[in-house]
């Protein structure tokens, strides 16, 4: 039987009527690999676990409308109405409307949550590396009717830096996206042991995205999926395992 999954509430200084919550892996009842509360249903686990483990979502938040997206670690942005979006490819959602949460599955790419100072739109981006360099989160900024300096962030568990070692393309990719935009990126990429690898800090970099496109407010980025077994899925780590949620909306 199910269990209640442990929800993280994001600390940040959100208007009174934004809500947002991030999942752990623990609680639900997936098997493993997928041990926990896993909510990816494009992972290979038991598709009734997984039901399950969204219907327990849905109790816990009182939500039982929750648009999935597909996510392919682009760049398109999608405006959300109800549960319209649903199967649609995007990896980042954003709405207006109250009770439709946004939301996104990740499981070491980071998860960021958006929101204006009056609480009138919310956001949710997957921001792995690709989509990150690919300028994602300039376009989900872009999609606010409020300007950049009154919005808030959250950025949700992803991979620390200590533990995510890419290539030389990780670096160029991210080389090319910050010539198109002002801000000091090179620190956030620190050498390897191995020739011509480093260890990325994705939050740092996606700090240095938004401060570039206006965003001054920003929170969260404390956790690391890698090192925290115990509580997250990590791709990298493990391989087959499970994907957690991080989802905003309005009431």
């Amino acid at each position: 039987m199910s269990e209640d999954i442990q929800l993280l509430i994001p600390d940040w200084p959100a208007p009174a009527n934004v809500r947002a919550v991030v999942s752990t892996r623990v609680g639900g009842q997936s098997q493993r690999p997928f041990d926990g509360a896993n909510l990816g249903d494009h992972v290979g686990d038991e598709p009734q676990d997984v039901a399950a483990n969204r219907a327990r979502l849905a109790q816990q938040t009182g939500l039982h409308r929750w648009p999935w997206v597909k996510q392919v670690h682009g760049t398109e942005v999608l405006e959300l109405l109800g549960d319209d979006g649903v199967g649609q490819v995007a990896d980042g959602v954003h709405s207006r409307v109250r009770a439709v949460p946004c939301a996104v599955l990740t499981a070491d790419c980071l998860p960021v949550l958006l929101c204006d100072r009056q609480g009138t739109q919310v956001a949710a981006v997957h921001a792995g590396w690709r989509g990150l360099a690919a300028g994602i989160l300039g376009r989900a900024v872009a999609c606010f009717e409020a300007p950049a300096e009154e919005l808030l962030v959250y950025l949700g568990p992803a991979i620390g830096p200590a533990h995510f070692e890419v290539g030389q393309d990780v670096y160029q990719a991210f080389a090319l996206l910050f010539s198109r935009l002002d801000g000091d990126w090179r620190e956030r990429f620190r050498p390897s042991a191995r020739s011509g690898h480093f260890y990325a800090d994705l939050y740092g970099l996606a700090r240095a995205a938004l401060a570039a496109s206006g965003v001054r407010q920003i929170y969260g980025g404390q956790f690391c999926t890698y090192a925290e077994s115990d509580r997250f899925y990590s791709f990298r780590r493990d391989g087959a395992t499970g994907r957690m949620v991080s989802a905003v909306w309005l009431v």
